[in-house]
């Protein structure tokens, strides 16, 4: 599996009890790329994950194919591929925060460096 700073682009999970289910869907909720479920019945469907309820145990999804929300029960996933691009690889809220006070600091430098030319001019 991916470490936590890693995408979970093309990760195949094996699933062999309701625990590890349960992990998987929340990480294909927390993904931001399509996912490739395949039903029990054979059906395979490549879609965007927008929401699951452990407590009635499904998942709402997007397929790609069509214009429409399909829900999945639980019960019905034989198996859970991440199969799409990961748009927010490299998004962490960790890395957001490094640009951002990258982009502070410089900001920050460039007003010193203005403040000290307007002070040099006085």
């Amino acid at each position: 599996m991916a470490g936590p700073d890693k995408s979970l682009e093309k990760w195949v999970p094996v699933i062999s009890n309701e625990t590890e289910l349960l992990d998987v869907l929340e990480k294909a909720f927390d993904y931001r790329g399509d996912v490739t479920i395949t039903r029990k019945n054979g059906e395979v469907l490549v879609a965007y994950v927008f929401n699951r309820d452990h407590e009635h145990k499904f998942l709402d999804i997007y397929p790609r194919d069509k214009d429409e929300k399909i829900r999945v029960p639980y019960a019905d996933i034989q198996t859970l591929a991440f199969t799409g691009i990961d748009t927010a690889a490299g998004k962490s809220w960790q890395a957001w925060m490094e640009k951002y006070k990258a982009k502070e600091a410089a900001a920050a430098a460039a007003q010193a460096a203005a403040s000290g030319a307007v002070d040099e001019s006085h």
